[in-house]
């Protein structure tokens, strides 16, 4: 599902990435796993900053991300005395820093070693540079050295049909991918992270870049270890989140200029989107209000009527199965 490979621009070439990395996590409640994350980061020498935001933590993740910058001037802690959520934050530390490159590390998750050292290798133009994900339960897998395939480019159209959902398929979207993320291309796009989203805000984000004409390169080689919880925020999908994800893709739509690929891939993602919120909000309103007032809800809309007939159709099959396993075998990559 790759686009073709757009012409090197000179001033756009790689060139490793000299003047260093911004590591950026934001955390919330991560005193477990906060240390694991700024080593990762501390440990790869392109990086030349770590900012972990503490998102309005009960716990002590800000101190334990001091202790592990005790020592150097690497790393710096901004505190929200109020939870604002990942894109709030990630935008604060974005302001809050100068290096040229971005990477956003999530506060459970880890880079494998000579990640950036990897990634510098790839000479082709790019804005956003990704690399692949391994999904572990277990943090302390050991994980072998892998790099299948050839690099390639994301189009919008591309990117977009890589986050539709599909049956028997593990979740593998490429709203996922963690890419080293050019300071100078957000500040001419315009686009940082959209405060409200507590949902989907790296697909929106990525998205966004792309309908302004960012080149997204993604290389074969892993070097981001994400951890799979049963009780991870994204697994924690409230009604007005899948909401505002169906105006992400609204908005992207009311682009004039969008090319026909794009503009189909939006759609069936925008279809899809729409059914999950329209059986959520079915069932949140049956829950308060009663059955009769869910139905009412759904009036005569057909597409309404259709996504939660669906939803509880596929509910009621998977009662009683057994739940599939998120990683099989220790790891599942991405690509």
């Amino acid at each position: 599902m790759s686009d073709s490979t757009p012409e090197a621009n000179a001033s756009q070439r790689g060139g490793g990435l000299a003047g260093g990395v911004c590591v950026i996590i934001a955390a919330k409640d991560a005193a477990a796993t906060i240390g694991r994350a700024v080593r990762s980061a501390l440990a790869e020498p392109e990086v030349r900053r770590v900012v972990v935001v503490d998102d309005g933590s009960r716990d002590a993740t800000s101190e334990l991300a001091k202790w592990e910058g005790t020592g150097t001037d690497r790393v710096t802690v901004l505190r929200l005395e109020q939870n604002r959520g990942p894109a709030y934050a990630r935008n604060l530390a974005i302001q809050s820093s100068d290096e040229p490159f971005i990477a956003i590390l999530d506060a459970d998750d880890a880079f494998l070693p000579g990640r950036f050292e990897r990634l510098a290798q790839f000479k082709g133009a790019w804005d956003l540079l990704a690399d692949d994900i391994a999904f572990v339960a277990d943090p302390d897998v050991i994980l072998p050295e892998r790099s299948i395939g050839e690099p390639f480019y994301l189009g919008l159209a591309a990117f977009v049909a890589g986050n539709l959902a599909r049956a028997g398929v593990d979740r593998g979207e490429y709203g996922f991918l963690k890419p080293v993320l050019r300071r100078e291309t957000l500040l001419r796009t315009g686009c940082l992270y959209n405060p409200a989203l507590r949902l989907g805000e790296d697909y929106d984000l990525y998205a966004r870049l792309l309908a302004r004409g960012a080149r997204f390169a993604v290389v074969r080689s892993c070097g981001y270890r994400a951890l799979v919880r049963a009780d991870s925020l994204s697994g924690r999908h409230r009604t007005v989140d899948l909401q505002q994800l169906v105006e992400v893709d609204a908005a992207l739509l009311r682009d004039p200029n969008l090319p026909q690929a794009a503009r189909s891939a939006l759609l069936v993602h925008l279809r899809q989107t729409r059914a999950k919120f329209e059986l959520r909000r079915f069932l949140d309103t049956r829950r308060q209000q009663g059955l009769a007032a869910a139905c009412r809800q759904l009036g005569l809309s057909g597409p309404a009527w259709a996504a939660v007939a669906g939803g509880i159709v596929r509910d009621k099959l998977a009662t009683g199965q057994p739940p599939r396993e998120p990683v099989r075998q220790g790891v599942r990559y991405l690509l």
